[in-house]
């Protein structure tokens, strides 16, 4: 469930912080929210790549020093703990999807918070356009594509995607206010044939929970800040910790703050 009614995001922080295990879609509205993606620092200039070659499903808007659990995002902020669910991956594959990372921190660990398409919600439901995860209580809907990214280092895999279902007369309207956010994944990779991304059954997600498509809707898809753990299955590092799908970091940022 979800509790909408937390506009602050130290609150929101907090209640993750106290065990709240939810998708955070409809938290602290009006503020920014982020993927994230842990890697030892190894691996950091492999990850720094792959969101350069990809920015539309990877767009990294802070980097912390090695060792830090520290962002300029959220000052007060602890990433070890301020997230509702994280992955743990060992060799690609997981290992755990623990509520706090502080066992597993180490002193060369790198922390990527990526832009997550949460932040351009508020301005779709502003704009009177039905967000169907957060109106139903569950997690977005995210799937592998058929489209490559550019490989960055030892990193390659598939762009993954987030769906929202809208209304086709407002298809336009959710184009041109995502697309305000560029940092932040931008206007949609594609609008309408799943299968077009090979995506073979709406109803099956790679990752989230399916919602109701209704009579006279156009799925529309975005690019996904899952998108690097797809990479993490493909090429396998030997540690990386991540946030579980659509349990985001909540930032104090604005969400207008990424608006153009």
């Amino acid at each position: 469930m979800h509790i909408t009614s937390v506009t602050s995001p130290a609150e929101a922080r907090g209640r993750f912080r106290a065990g709240v295990r939810v998708p955070t879609a409809g938290w602290a509205p009006g503020h920014a929210q982020a993927n994230m993606i842990i890697v030892p620092r190894e691996y950091a200039y492999d990850v720094l790549l792959f969101g350069q070659r990809n920015p539309k499903p990877c767009p990294i808007i802070d980097v912390s020093d090695a060792g830090s659990p520290h962002t300029a995002l959220a000052a007060d902020a602890d990433i070890r703990t301020d997230l509702p669910a994280y992955r743990v991956w060992r060799d690609g594959e997981l290992v755990d999807e623990p509520g706090d990372i502080t066992g597993y921190w180490a002193d060369d660990l790198v922390t990527f918070l990526i832009g997550c398409s949460f932040t351009f919600e508020t301005p779709l439901v502003a704009a009177g356009i039905e967000v169907r995860h957060i109106s139903a209580g569950s997690n977005v809907p995210m799937y592998r594509t058929n489209r490559p990214c550019r490989p960055a280092g030892r990193l390659s895999g598939p762009m993954v995607v987030s769906m929202r279902p809208i209304p086709a007369d407002r298809v336009a309207d959710a184009v041109r206010i995502s697309g305000q956010f560029p940092a932040v994944h931008g206007a949609p990779v594609h609008i309408g044939e799943p299968a077009a991304l090979g995506i073979s059954d709406l109803s099956t997600p790679d990752f989230g929970d399916a919602v109701e498509i209704k009579p006279g809707e156009v799925p529309v898809f975005w690019a996904c800040g899952v998108t690097p753990q797809a990479a993490i299955m493909a090429s396998r590092p030997p540690f990386a910790i991540t946030h579980a799908p659509g349990h985001m970091f909540v930032t104090d940022v604005p969400d207008h703050t990424y608006a153009v």
